[in-house]
């Protein structure tokens, strides 16, 4: 028999967060989370999304044994002001028992239509920085800080419950020894002077921060046409800004400056931390942080996270400033690899970014949706 509880104290939060690492034990793809830092993204009190949403978090059991557990959420500035009816699901894991899995969806079913709300569409997160889709593509590959892994039978599951693709995303590689600066070197000079442009690079992550919310406003600008967006609001913007950018090498941040040093591109690369992830299994103590310090000082996987030009600059050259500035960082690193994070297959100007480097696609994952 199989019984759904939601996981609404700190016990059953702390059970939720810990399932997978039960479900993916000795999986040498699967990269753990932090297990505070997940803990903190569930917190109402400590985590800004819920300002603008609802969710609620379920665990499902087998024999008083956890098999699965999924999240349910309702981002009210997506329902109220794009006028999309949907309730997400996220944070999904399961054993591979369809029963399960079913149960588990029929929770977030509930809490959709107790809202009034019409479709279910996941796996996605909160927001648009939040983990997205299901693996389709890629399972021996190892996953990254900012994707999920799952097993093949998620798919599986969602299809045969009458589920269907929503939208399709592909990650891609290339080796850096595949950048050839000739592509951009020439073009570097000319859009720096016929758009009064000036790149800025940093050193300190104090350096980095004045310019953190013009980004974060250029992120909102330059995404806005996706159909898959909702803007980051401000609380969110410092909640980010605390939490991520003082992790991130500010040497890896870039951003262009028109004359009048308003933001007009920005791009913001992370070395992989999955392997330190991994070694860390889900603590930052005794000995976690010290994995994790060290990839960010001497990792040769670099992950593209976020890349935004404004939409008066797309298609203008743009993006060869903050490849030239990130061809000089690389070399001096030593950078190997370069990797992209999950990109819609249907995103052709992003996808046009990367072609004079010969990207492999590695991974393929997509979000399912039904109606209620």
């Amino acid at each position: 028999m199989i019984t759904i509880k939601e996981a609404n104290t700190k016990a059953l939060l702390l059970d939720y967060v810990k399932f997978p690492f039960s479900l993916y034990k000795d999986n040498k793809y699967w990269v753990p989370p932090i297990i505070s830092e997940e803990l903190e993204t569930f917190d109402k009190t400590k985590n800004p999304a819920f300002a603008s949403a609802d969710a609620k978090f379920y665990l499902a059991y087998k024999d008083n044994t956890i098999v699965g557990r999924i999240a349910a959420i309702i981002n009210w500035n997506e329902v109220k002001d794009q006028g999309k009816k949907k309730v997400r699901f996220g944070w999904f894991d399961v054993i591979d028992d369809i029963e399960v899995t079913k149960a588990l969806l029929e929770k977030v079913h509930e809490f959709g239509k107790e809202n009034q709300l019409e479709y279910v569409e996941g796996p996605v997160g909160f927001s648009n920085l939040d983990k997205v889709g299901v693996l389709t593509e890629g399972f021996d590959q190892i996953s990254t800080m900012i994707t999920w892994y799952n097993f093949p039978y998620y798919k599986e599951h969602f299809e045969k419950l009458g589920m269907t693709v929503e939208k399709e995303y592909v990650e891609s590689k290339f080796p850096f020894s595949n950048v050839k600066p000739e592509f951009f070197l020439k073009v570097n000079d000319l859009i720096i002077k016929r758009y009064q442009l000036k790149p800025l690079n940093f050193k300190s992550t104090k350096d980095v921060m004045p310019y953190v919310d013009k980004m974060f406003d250029l992120f909102n600008k330059s995404y806005a046409d996706l159909a898959s967006f909702v803007a980051i609001t401000d609380i969110q913007k410092e909640y980010f800004k605390k939490k991520y950018i003082s992790f991130i090498n500010p040497e890896f941040i870039k951003f262009i400056e028109d004359k009048d040093q308003n933001i007009v591109a920005f791009s913001i690369v992370m070395p992989s931390f999955s392997e330190a992830l991994q070694k860390a299994k889900g603590k930052l103590f005794p000995f976690g942080f010290l994995h994790l310090l060290k990839a960010r000082k001497n990792s040769k996987d670099m992950i593209f996270y976020l890349i935004g030009v404004d939409p008066e600059y797309q298609n203008k050259g743009v993006t060869a400033i903050i490849f030239n500035e990130y061809y000089k960082t690389f070399t001096e690193k030593g950078i190997q690899t370069c990797y992209r994070t999950p990109e819609l297959t249907d995103n052709t100007a992003i996808h046009n970014l990367w072609k004079h480097f010969e990207p492999v696609i590695h991974k393929r994952r997509c979000t399912y949706v039904k109606n209620l």
